[in-house]
């Protein structure tokens, strides 16, 4: 399979990512199946599992992820390496007792990463200080709405209840007024 190159775009991206990680929840299974009970009949599937992450490497070397996205991109292509080498030097060695806790920690390190990946990224909040006046005095039609509103309410509310009809037709006009000052 050639590798992706991305265009940028988040939605491709995102694609290539969840095409990788549905293979590598695969491998990552397998590997901590060998890792609960480290047999060495099941040591012996360890060289495929390791090139099974390698694979996972190189593909995902090869998408270019979007701006934003950079450092959790990095943070999955180095932590698949780690638990890349890792495996290799568990299935090297045969002997897991020694490496067991680092290795088992490396293939967190790969869920946690790719769970790093996949989460939305949300755009940053402006800061108090960048608040410019324009949008501050923004706010004075609104309040006066709100205010007009809530005078309209109670003019409503006290001519539907005692009857005198100007005091409800005034309320009335106050919603009006309200409305044309939010609008303007």
């Amino acid at each position: 399979m050639a590798p992706r190159t991305g265009t940028g775009e988040r939605e491709g991206y995102a694609t290539a990512v969840a095409e990788l990680t549905t293979k590598l929840a695969r491998t990552l299974r397998r590997l901590d199946e060998v890792a609960q009970v480290p047999d060495p009949d099941e040591l012996d599937s360890l060289p495929s599992l390791q090139y099974r992450l390698h694979q996972s490497v190189e593909l995902l070397a090869g998408i270019d992820p979007p701006s934003g996205a950079e450092d959790a991109h990095a943070e999955l292509l180095a932590a698949l390496e780690d638990a890349r080498d890792l495996t290799g030097e568990v299935a090297a060695c045969g002997d897991v007792s020694g490496l067991l806790h680092q290795w088992r920690g490396a293939l967190f390190r790969v869920r946690l990463a790719r769970s790093q990946l996949l989460l939305p990224r949300a755009l940053p909040a402006p800061l108090r200080d960048e608040v410019e006046p324009e949008e501050a005095a923004s706010l004075a039609p609104q309040l006066a709405a709100l205010t007009l509103m809530l005078v309209a309410a109670v003019a409503l509310v006290v001519g539907a209840l005692l009857g005198p009809w100007p005091v409800w037709a005034a309320g009335v006009a106050l919603v009006a007024c309200a409305l044309l000052v939010y609008r303007f």
